[in-house]
């Protein structure tokens, strides 16, 4: 089952809606998929600044020794 998608605007440099469109058209691929597909390789590229996953213990608070 295909996920959901929302809807959002962008703002795009005219040559890359060129460059996007002659791409749709040579490929048949919607131009929305490759916006998503650049989108995941910025995010992964940037992986490391993006919260990770919560611990699954919770060791309680941390105590600085005194």
């Amino acid at each position: 089952m295909p996920r959901k998608k929302v809807s959002t605007t962008i703002y795009i440099e005219p040559e890359q809606l060129e460059l996007l469109k002659l791409l749709n058209e040579r490929t048949k691929v919607p131009m929305a998929e490759f916006i998503r597909e650049g989108i995941d390789m910025v995010l992964q590229k940037h992986r490391e600044k993006l919260p990770g996953q919560l611990p699954l213990v919770d060791n309680g608070p941390t105590r600085r020794p005194t």
